[in-house]
């Protein structure tokens, strides 16, 4: 059997030092000193976990590369498998540069410890990652690899969001969700949408003011999108669900507000303020718009192949 090739995405694990060197000259009381010792136990663990996967993958018949996410600049080509360790946001970064032919894994390197939240909860946030799209810790990575590597786990296909600026492709497709939105979070925004389907519009122009439109994929809609009232969808659905983000005064547009984009459909955004920004999975990615821009927002991008852990999957199917 011919060796796989391998390339191993890593969260940089300076981040954790440089909040711990900025709060250091702050440590004036007990608390501060506990919030530090935890932030370098954060450190700790996330660097024991890189350490732990490359032994795996020492022992395996896989030829593989380390490299740190903030030096990817190029997509991602000529390998079988991509594993990110960190958490979500590092494995949403990989899927920037990746197309719909290679399979993803993400390692969940930090995630977070339930006694410790219960212990620190009257004192500060003691959350680590989430690690939704992550299906493995250091507890089962071995055990996973080895399912993928003979074949017994295969990968599912998440829907991705695709965007145009005025009839051109933004060259980053989003797989959590994109914010349309003045760059001033107290700034107003106006646009206005409608919906099409082969190009032809099927529903009235709806017109807002409101602090944005946000449009999230199935598996973005546990984040930003179930947090401002939207709903859970099945992980693998390929419709979309959008937001339009407080709205002022909807009057009889307020059933437009908040629904569903279908697999064959694409909302269409007029935006008619000076200055506006498409944010892309967060807000490290991102790309100007001005007023008189119209923006399409459709699911029809390459879906991403990923390794999911059995219960999204089973909750997808019971749903």
């Amino acid at each position: 059997m011919a060796r796989r090739r391998l390339l191993l995405l890593l969260k940089p694990f300076d981040l954790y030092s440089m909040r711990q060197s900025n709060s250091h000259s702050r440590a004036t009381n007990p608390q501060t000193l506990q919030m530090l010792h935890y932030s370098e136990n954060r450190r700790k663990a996330h660097m024991d976990a890189i350490k732990f996967c490359q032994d795996i993958l020492q022992q395996k018949p896989v030829d593989w590369e380390p490299i740190l996410r903030n030096n990817l600049s190029q997509p991602i080509r000529n390998v079988d498998l991509v594993i990110t360790v960190g958490g979500d946001g590092t494995l949403l970064q990989a899927s920037h540069f990746m197309d719909d032919s290679v399979p993803i894994l993400g390692v969940n390197s930090d995630p977070t410890r339930i006694e410790e939240v219960e212990q620190f909860s009257n004192e500060f946030d003691a959350n680590r990652s989430t690690g939704h799209l992550c299906a493995a810790t250091v507890n089962n990575f071995q055990q996973v690899l080895d399912d993928i590597l003979e074949g017994r786990k295969a990968p599912s296909e998440l829907a991705r969001i695709s965007t145009y600026v005025n009839s051109k492709l933004l060259s980053t497709y989003a797989l959590n969700d994109i914010l349309i939105a003045h760059p001033c979070p107290a700034a107003l925004s106006r646009f206005s949408f409608k919906f099409k389907r082969d190009d032809q519009p099927f529903s009235p122009l709806v017109n807002c003011r409101s602090s944005g439109l946000r449009v999230s994929t199935a598996a973005g809609s546990t984040a930003a999108m179930l947090s401002a009232g939207g709903f859970q969808m099945p992980i693998l659905s390929r419709d979309l669900q959008y937001m339009v983000r407080e709205p002022i005064s909807p009057g009889a547009a307020s059933s437009w507000m908040h629904g569903l984009i279908k697999s064959d459909q694409y909302i269409e955004v007029a935006w008619f303020c000076n200055k506006g920004v498409i944010y892309i999975d967060g807000s490290h990615v991102c790309y100007p718009i001005q007023n008189g821009d119209t923006i399409e927002v459709s699911p029809k991008a390459p879906i991403l192949k990923i390794f999911l852990r059995d219960h999204l999957l089973a909750q997808s199917i019971c749903t």
